[in-house]
């Protein structure tokens, strides 16, 4: 058979409709070591030999279409890639070609024993020699360890420095540092600028001490359950088997693996008895794979003689030569991947670095206008100016911001852990919920990776396996005929074991293969007798399941009417079938011939259990004439004095991985809230669509079901026709842009059949367009995707080590609700950030007003530095925190809006425009190409940025409207300087002027003093001179009063500020006020601290402030919060009016019950019809 034919063959096993394309050989996928040409298999147990004979058109997976009728996608703009992108898909390339291909399994045995300079056996393997001590010290020198290299770590200093550099806490620090330049103008007048510079910067160092702790404790809690590779493994050398460690194996060591050993390098077996092992990890494959010393594979991944590093043997044993160790192994080089991929930028750090540049920049030129603006007006005093301008600048940063953002994100990341998801990082608490495309494995991840039996034919009746199911009749019993049979023969027609029988079944391990573990579990729970069958009916002869027969037999000593002896028989249905000519139609054996009804209803009930993904097998048995085979009889296999034909047919079984409990749930509500959910697995597309049909991820017909229903051919259906695609793995290296972009346009997207590269390239292409990719996975394959997404989120209990380096998020538990939990947690963390930011910067123009009359106008100074510092640090900072505990506001509002950033044709054009102009690039529309721009000097490429600046694009670009909520928008810039923002500066001055009016200073009074408070007079301290009969010590006083004043009309305009920024949907009153106790709290504490500073003797020394300030003063204070009730009130009418909310349409279909559940999915009329 030609290359060519080979792969229309494998195409028509794997999706039928596939799209014949041309296998490069030097490829993008690193561990593709050979072209993917595949000759024609044997179907493996389970599955019949014509399996495109019975998957309907319904069930195969579809091409994403034909090259030449594919409609063009709506964006117009390709995905973008950058020089660094390039460069590192460069560096792929040129590492997978330094990397020596794996090509020993294609050759004899004995050449590769040639080739590395062991010896070995092949008739008796446990004789072999293996490699010497002396060549096994050489090549350990040569090749270095059996480990993998341990990702780079940075040293604790430089972790510190990377959470100390952040643009807040820059910030914070050069706002300090100005403090201390004012010292040095006028060391006197600015003194207190010492404590005031000393806490900016003490803030910022231990706002990054809480995130660089936050880090350390997730990080020591991983590394607690990380282990790399096994610690031991048996090897034979100088002809003797012994135990020694894994990391000193080499190229050509001979290693015994038997079961329940974990494969501590790469091995091509060259002896193997019954040998199964779970590729899971690597491949995606959640059926057990069976490994022998033949093969007729070109792709090493799925090549039946090799055996790869960390993969566990789940039956069986196995001898093998050692062809790779530690990096150069598969696993090695999928860790590589891992380790090469940049880890994105988080959402809300991009935010919170935009929200500081524009609080620089806005403090920035506020400070030069206003330095321009005192001079003049200061009688060009140059110290007043800078000292003014310095004063602006730190008045607009709000010292106590990253604290609140991060001590909010900690209390989050705590909430989680109490659900069993370990944050490493903690702004991937936020990332969650703002991920609009989740991308999941699916064994181990939505599946058990654990087979269950679900469905039994027998006699002509089709069964639930389980009243688990849902379904009220038509569970099996074993008062059905022919179900007492099959567990029988599941029961005793199996090597897998319970590893004790002390304990209940529910709480022992099964030793075994995955699908007998399944039977046996299954038979377990129906049988009371179970652990008593084997001496009940007694094994006198087996034959093992293998390759060639593709079926398991065995002979007990269980008595019927016409001997001593049952033979018990299970393998592939199709093989199973052929081996009889009755089938069981009652109890003890009763039976009839073959009739062509039996076998069309045979036909149908196969077609059905395959076409669902199930794993199927037959049952068959025989009641041996005691005149011929005695009680005593002695059966041999070399003789083979056994039956081989002429059975009684029983049944079939079907057996699934099924989905874990709450997956269902969980991806309904991720659809309902926006996000799209993508299955990316390594397992057959057959498998994997009916999968995601039962887990609401695949609710729509795909191309191949629409043309079926249509009665057209598949070429005729349009792109827009159908909703859901199934994408085979071998056509992932050819998908032009425009096919990527179809294929995610889609509502409901899977991808089998996946290598880690195709994962990866899957995660980047949802990037190209704007996505905030979010990857769930357990598998060393998913380690590449689970590093570049933005939000990596790794299995603790069944994940990889591997995975769990590379994972931003790791559910302790291996629940997939959990995710769910975790993105209303991140969406609800993104509400209370926004509404705690909203609060804390409204505070700021109240405090830049002050320094900006004191000069202009001038007026006295309403509030000083400390006192500046004390709303920051103080009450502002516990009432922000408040708002960590705040519930949602509606009980299902967080998962019925949008994403905040959704993508569409119209945002993934920006978003491409933009990474246009940021790789200074631009757009050939008639090429339909990118031209990047030529190569530039570093002085060059600074000129362009700074020409980009004066550009009407880069200013459209800045303020286009892209549909996405940011943390700090126009709405909150909005509240905080020109709407609340006011109304409080208006309150606190109207207060301000009050108290002094009312100690006999009139606002005009206030101006001339201040305006004169020069040489040779001055005002406003002991030493001033008197003023209309109010001396220096009466004036220091009264200043002090109405400064308290002003600071406790902040405070309280605050507190109904507080109650303002809480509600988005609803009016700031009502039930909702009183959800969060801990805001009650936190305003007491915040009211005592201020009631301290004004009221305790001796702490008005300090921060200079007057205890008799009456309480009287505080309603008016309290009448401007009123106003702000009630003006925030109003606003959010009006807003809702004009911009009503918008909620993500219902999805049809689905199915928010739990997984358990099920429901029969197929009629019984023509088993009845029999």
């Amino acid at each position: 058979m030609d290359p060519q034919a080979e792969k229309k063959v494998v195409a028509a096993e794997d999706t039928v409709e596939m799209v014949q394309t041309t296998t490069h050989l030097g490829g993008d996928h690193r561990i593709q070591f050979i072209p993917t040409v595949k000759p024609e298999r044997e179907p493996r147990a389970g599955a019949r030999d014509d399996s495109s004979a019975f998957v309907p058109p319904s069930r195969r997976s579809q091409s994403v279409g034909s090259l030449t009728q594919r409609r063009q996608s709506g964006v117009s703009l390709p995905p973008v890639i950058s020089e660094k992108q390039k460069a590192r898909r460069e560096q792929e390339k040129a590492e997978e070609k330094k990397h020596v291909d794996i090509n020993e399994h294609l050759m004899p045995h004995l050449e590769v024993a040639e080739k590395y300079h062991t010896r070995i056996n092949m008739a008796k393997p446990g004789d072999s020699l293996g490699l010497t001590s002396v060549q096994a010290a050489q090549l350990l020198t040569e090749h270095g360890p059996n480990i993998l290299t341990p990702p780079s770590k940075r040293h604790w200093i430089l972790k510190f420095w990377d959470c100390l550099k952040s643009l807040f806490n820059l910030l914070l620090i050069f706002a300090g540092i100005l403090e201390y330049i004012l010292l040095g103008i006028n060391f006197h007048e600015n003194f207190q600028n010492t404590y005031l510079g000393a806490i900016l910067i003490a803030v910022a160092f231990i706002n990054a001490f809480i995130e660089f702790y936050q880090q350390q404790k997730s990080q020591a809690l991983l590394e607690s359950f990380l282990n790399m590779i096994p610690a031991k493994c048996m090897c034979i050398r100088d002809g003797k088997l012994a135990q020694i460690e894994a990391a000193t194996l080499v190229p050509g060591d001979v290693v015994y693996v038997h079961m329940g050993d974990k494969t501590a390098a790469d091995l091509l077996v060259f002896s193997a008895s019954d040998c199964k092992v779970d590729n899971s990890s690597l491949t995606g494959e959640s059926e057990p794979q069976e490994r022998t010393k033949d093969n007729d594979m070109m792709n090493p991944l799925e090549a039946s003689n090799l055996m790869f590093n960390s993969t566990l043997a789940i039956s069986g044993e196995a001898y093998g030569i050692v062809i790779r160790t530690g990096d150069s192994t598969v696993l090695g080089q999928i860790a590589y991947l891992t380790a090469g991929e940049d880890k994105m930028i988080s959402p809300l750090t991009r935010e919170i670095d935009n929200f500081v540049k524009l609080i620089a920049t806005i403090a920035i030129i506020t400070a030069l206008v206003f330095f321009g603006v005192a001079f003049p007006v200061n009688n060009n005093n140059v110290t007043l100016a800078i000292n003014f301008a310095i004063g602006i600048f730190v008045a607009w940063v709000p010292e106590g911001l990253p604290a609140t953002v991060t001590m909010l994100l900690t209390i989050a990341a705590k909430r989680m852990a109490t659900q069993n998801v370990l944050v490493k990082d903690l702004k991937g608490v936020e990332t969650l919920g703002a991920i609009t495309l989740l991308a999941t494995d699916k064994t181990g991840t939505l599946t058990r990776n654990q087979m269950t039996t679900t469905n039994i034919w027998t006699c002509g009746e089709l069964y639930e396996a389980s009243d688990r199911a849902g379904a009220e009749k038509d569970i099996a019993t074993i008062d059905h005929a022919g179900v007492l049979e099959i567990l029988l023969i599941s029961a005793l027609c199996s090597k897998a074991k319970f590893d004790r029988v002390d304990v209940p079944m529910k709480e022992r391990q099964i030793m075994g293969d995955a699908t007998e573990t399944g039977l046996i579990r299954y038979a377990a729970g129906q049988l009371r007798n179970y652990d008593n069958l084997a001496n009940l009916y007694p094994k006198v002869f087996e034959l093992p399941f293998n390759s060639e027969t593709k079926w398991h037999m065995s002979i007990h000593k269980k008595p019927h009417a016409n001997g001593y002896l049952t033979l018990f028989i299970k393998g592939a249905p199709e093989r199973v079938w052929k081996l009889c000519n009755r089938m069981l139609t009652g109890t003890d054996g009763e039976c009839t011939p073959m009739s062509p009804a039996y076998k069309t209803a045979y036909d149908e009930t196969y077609e059905h259990m395959a076409s669902r993904g199930h794993r199927v097998l037959g049952f068959a048995e025989m009641l041996l004439p005691g005149d011929k085979y005695p009680e005593d009889f002695v059966f041999d296999k070399k003789e083979k004095n056994y039956p081989l034909g002429d059975f009684i047919f029983v049944g079939l079984a079907s057996l699934q991985d099924p989905p874990k409990h709450g997956v269902r749930e969980a991806i309904g509500k991720c659809r309902a809230a926006g996000i799209k959910v993508i299955m990316v697995t390594g397992d057959h597309p057959l498998t994997a669509e009916a999968i995601g049909r039962k887990i609401n991820l695949m609710l729509s017909e795909t191309k191949a079901m629409v043309a079926k229903r249509r009665g057209k051919p598949i070429e005729e259906i349009q792109e827009n026709e159908f909703k859901a695609i199934v994408v085979h793995g071998e056509q992932v290296d050819t998908l032009t842009d425009t096919e990527w972009d179809n294929i995610f346009w889609k509502d409901e997207i899977i991808f089998a059949r996946t290598s880690p590269k195709h994962k990866l390239e899957i995660v980047r292409r949802g990037q190209s367009m704007g996505h905030i990719v979010g990857v769930t996975g357990d598998g060393v394959n998913d380690s590449p995707a689970l590093k570049k997404a933005d939000l990596g989120i790794a299995m603790n209990i069944s994940g990889s080590d591997v995975s769990k380096e590379a994972a931003s998020m790791i559910l302790l538990d291996d629940n997939f609700a959990s995710t769910v939990r975790g993105i209303e947690e991140g969406r609800l963390i993104f509400i209370n950030l926004k509404k705690s930011i909203q609060y804390t910067i409204t505070h700021i123009f109240p405090e830049v007003v002050p320094n900006l009359l004191y000069v202009i106008v001038p007026i006295p100074l309403p509030l000083s530095a400390i006192l500046i510092l004390v709303i920051d640090l103080g009450f502002e900072l516990i009432a922000a925190l408040s708002f960590a505990w705040d519930p949602p506001e509606t009980e299902d509002g967080l998962m019925k809006v949008p994403p905040r950033k959704p993508v569409t044709p119209e945002t993934c054009n920006i978003f491409r425009a933009r990474a246009l102009r940021q790789n200074r690039s631009r757009f050939d529309e008639e090429a339909g190409l990118i031209v990047p721009l030529e190569d530039q000097s570093k002085i060059q490429q600074w000129i362009w940025g700074i020409r980009q600046l004066f550009t009407k694009s880069y200013w459209a670009d800045k303020f286009e409207n892209t549909g996405a909520e940011v943390l700090v928008d126009g709405p909150v810039l909005s509240w905080a300087y020109l709407e609340i923002g006011v109304i409080e500066s208006i309150g606190s001055l109207v207060a301000f002027f009050v108290v002094m009016n009312k100690r006999g200073i009139t606002p005009y009074d206030a101006h001339i003093m201040q305006k004169g408070n020069g040489p040779p007079t001055n005002y406003f301290n002991s030493d001033a001179q008197t003023y209309k009969g109010i001396d220096g010590h009466t004036q220091a006083d009264i200043l002090a009063e109405a400064q308290s004043m002003y600071y406790w009309s902040i405070m309280t305009m605050q507190m109904f500020n507080l109650f303002a920024c809480k509600t988005r949907f609803t009016l700031p009153f009502g039930k909702y006020m009183f959800a969060n106790r801990a805001t009650f709290y936190c305003i007491l504490a915040g009211a005592s601290l201020a009631a301290f500073v004004i009221y305790t003797p001796g702490v008005e020394v300090v921060f200079k402030t007057s205890r008799s300030l009456s309480p009287l003063y505080w309603l008016i204070p309290m009448a401007f919060g009123f106003v702000v009730i009630v003006y925030a009130s109003l606003r959010l009418i009006v807003r809702r009016r004009v911009k009503p909310i918008k909620w993500n349409p219902d999805i049809q279909g689905l199915q928010m019950y739990p997984t358990i559940r099920t429901f029969r999915s197929m009629s019984r009329r023509s088993s009845r019809s029999l």
